[in-house]
């Protein structure tokens, strides 16, 4: 079979799973049009665990409100998508030959899983995993992380980075949505041509070369799921699913890449 695309989602706001914007639209329209995805695999930036990868293996994972001080309704948003152990394996044998540590983890989808998912699949099917970003931080190893996993390409996996290109709660606009600042575009634009110019080396470097970048990316964790779909991508083409704002500075970039026609 064909391999399936990869991709990077900008989950925003959880507020996004309520809403039946620009961002659901365009997002289910990139995903109506997939061939093959038996099953899914997401990096999020909201698990992180010590030393070593970790897998979701339960199989039926369930989700988490983690997060606070939004609408009741919010907290009735449920995404009742299978587990699938014999996947997790797979991916544990995958990560495991770059030489890291991985083991099996029973622990829900958090939102930066189901918030994008029910956007892709609303019907919630395909037996969904979910792969953590280890600490200490090591953009490197995520990208041979994400070498390790490509294979899973062509075994109906979709493999999907879930995090923020620009993600500061500190520097939003809550009560409107203004036009981003001058340092949330001029970042964004910087990693979209080190993309467009197929140089994710470029990206390991983006702490140190990346213009606005300690206000882009305060923490690393919503950037990091990037690498990894960057080593599954290999010398695919990216293109834009969804570009967007939301509260001024937050960026709802999302990307796919698949094979060169």
């Amino acid at each position: 079979m064909s391999p399936l695309p990869v991709a990077f989602i900008s989950h925003g706001s959880p507020m996004l799973a309520l809403e039946n914007g620009a961002w659901r639209q365009d997002l289910a329209a990139w995903a109506s049009g997939l061939k093959g995805v038996q099953a899914v695999l997401v990096v999020s930036a909201h698990w992180e665990s010590d030393g070593a990868f970790q897998v979701t293996s339960e199989p039926a994972p369930g989700i988490l409100h983690d997060f606070s001080g939004f609408p009741e309704e919010l907290y009735r948003v449920d995404y009742r998508a299978p587990g699938h152990a014999l996947l997790a394996e797979r991916v544990m044998d995958l990560v495991r030959s770059t030489g890291h540590d991985v083991r099996g983890a029973a622990r829900p989808l958090d939102h930066g899983t189901w918030v994008p998912l029910q956007a892709l699949f609303p019907e919630a099917t395909h037996p969904v995993l979910q792969l953590s970003l280890p600490r200490p931080r090591d953009p490197e190893l995520l990208l041979q992380a994400g070498k390790a996993l490509a294979p899973l390409r062509q075994e109906g996996v979709l493999l999907l980075g879930s995090g923020g290109l620009v993600h500061n709660l500190r520097r939003l606009a809550w009560a409107g949505h203004p036009r981003p600042e001058p340092w949330a575009e001029g970042f964004e634009q910087w990693v979209m041509e080190a993309l467009e110019q197929g140089d994710p080396s470029r990206l390991l470097r983006a702490h140190l070369e990346g213009p606005g970048y300690s206000q882009a990316v305060p923490t690393p964790e919503h950037f990091d799921p990037l690498h990894v779909v960057l080593g599954a991508a290999g010398e695919d083409t990216p293109r834009t699913i969804h570009a967007g704002w939301q509260h001024g500075n937050l960026s709802l970039r999302a990307l796919a890449w698949s094979p060169a026609a």
